[in-house]
């Protein structure tokens, strides 16, 4: 099974930050399980998004979200943004999106 390299944007740094401390573990502990091997196949809580206005893929942990795109060629996932999803408005840091 292919490994892919998980790079974060400057922004998504910035969103994970923003996190207390436990919960950026739940959040990465959630992207090493689920984005190392096979982050483009669907399942109940990674999924393509349409549209593809943040980032292409989005994984659910809970009430987090964390925005991906995956570049096949070179097998690297690029988390894009973090957020927290509470109802149906996508929050970050604080922020209404």
């Amino acid at each position: 099974m292919q490994m892919y390299e998980v790079e974060f944007t400057p922004e998504a740094i910035k969103d994970l930050r923003y996190f207390k401390k436990f919960e950026q573990n739940i959040i990465v502990d959630a992207i090493q399980t689920q984005l190392l091997h096979e982050p483009t196949l669907e399942t109940k809580n990674r999924f393509q998004r349409n549209p593809p206005d943040i980032a292409e893929w989005e994984l659910r942990v809970g009430s987090f979200r964390v925005f991906y795109n995956v570049d096949e060629t070179v097998q690297i996932v690029s988390i894009e943004r973090i957020g927290e999803k509470p109802n149906n408005s996508i929050f970050f840091r604080g922020q209404e999106k």
